[in-house]
């Protein structure tokens, strides 16, 4: 017999963590979940945490600006690259490999059905992977320094210099339900097609 995780979220969708459905997917529990989970683990400055959803606002912001001709579907796509963690948390990549079970391959099926759900590739190719990736280690060091308590050298050696001639965002962390606000209005932005 195969062990279910259900998780009830608040728009009344039970969604089996380790089989996600689609059709178990809302962009508000998303939304929800991302805006109360701290980037960091909270050790952030200022009244509130840096959330999740504003770290993928940024990121897809960051994405455009590296990327400007890019689809407003690529540009979903970098705004879903954490969605996993409206259900999974924001956890360090070193707690990752540490907890015992394949972590990766749980947030992979989490984001694949969630790609599923809004109409998106299942699998983001290799050359956008790339690019989502460079985007989500210049947020880092954006929030490293800014937000985190990171002197600019160090943050240049955990995930590398700005490049040159890209405008350096002002980060203030947000009170949740701004943060909520802010991811739902990107997202319905670049999902109007």
């Amino acid at each position: 017999m195969v062990a279910r995780a259900w998780q009830r979220m608040l728009s009344g969708r039970r969604l089996d963590l380790l089989e996600p459905s689609p059709l178990d997917i809302e962009i508000q529990d998303i939304a929800h979940g991302l805006a109360r989970v701290a980037r960091w683990n909270g050790q952030t400055k200022g009244a509130h945490a840096f959330s999740v959803a504003q770290h993928c606002v940024l990121v897809e912001r960051l994405t455009a600006d590296m990327r400007p001709r890019i689809t407003r579907q690529v540009r979903l796509m970098a705004l879903l690259h954490d969605a996993p963690e409206y259900v999974v948390g924001d956890l360090i990549s070193p707690f990752k490999a540490a907890i015992g079970f394949d972590y990766k391959h749980l947030e992979l099926k989490l984001q694949a059905a969630i790609h599923l759900r809004f109409s998106l590739p299942v699998a983001v190719p290799k050359d956008l992977a790339a690019l989502f990736k460079k985007a989500d280690r210049l947020s880092a060091f954006y929030e490293a320094t800014q937000l985190a308590g990171f002197e600019d050298k160090e943050a240049r050696k955990l995930f590398g210099a700005p490049p040159a001639g890209l405008a350096t965002p002002r980060l203030t962390p947000l009170a949740t339900a701004e943060a909520e606000a802010l991811f739902l209005e990107r997202f319905h932005r670049l999902a109007a097609c």
